[in-house]
């Protein structure tokens, strides 16, 4: 876990991206499980339900609320275990996230990506990915997700880090 900001915003093309490396030192395999199973990703971050070999499922970011609201995600390209890329549909609202996966020597590396953030929220969203990636972390290397704070350690206080 990092209290300091470890991603950053790139542009490229004209468009702004959020981008977030981590480090696991676990195979691939149990990293793209983490990343694409209901009941591993229930562990950090939230849950799914429906067939994904629709290219659709129903996601629910259960980490802070056990009742959260089911809200839409396609499925725009999925490789297992290197590359999945999804879009999440809020409301009108729609955020492309991005996650490849590699490994070298027994550590795999993640790489996070949102095209196209809103420079509105960017210093809301890094923070909160930031804090999802080291729940996921910790759930990884068996640590507890509860003692992860994001109201202390991440947001304000990486704010201006994303919004700049």
């Amino acid at each position: 876990m990092s209290t300091q900001p470890t991603g950053r915003i790139e542009t490229a093309d004209g468009v702004r991206r959020l981008v977030i490396e981590r480090e696991f030192r676990a195979p691939i395999d149990d990293v793209w499980a983490a990343v694409t199973e209901s009941d591993r990703l229930a562990r950090w971050i939230g849950v799914w339900t429906g067939d994904p070999a629709s290219g659709r499922v129903q996601f629910a970011m259960t980490a802070e609320s056990e009742d959260a609201t089911a809200n839409d995600m396609e499925i725009r390209e999925c490789d297992p275990p290197r590359r999945l890329a999804v879009t999440s549909q809020v409301g009108d609202e729609r955020w492309q996230l991005e996650l490849d996966l590699v490994e070298r020597d027994g550590v795999t590396v993640l790489t996070f990506t949102q095209p196209d953030i809103d420079p509105a929220v960017a210093d809301s969203v890094g923070p909160g990915w930031e804090y999802y990636l080291d729940r996921l972390g910790a759930v990884l290397t068996g640590g507890d997700v509860a003692a992860i704070d994001f109201d202390r350690d991440y947001y304000p206080a990486m704010a201006e880090h994303y919004g700049g």
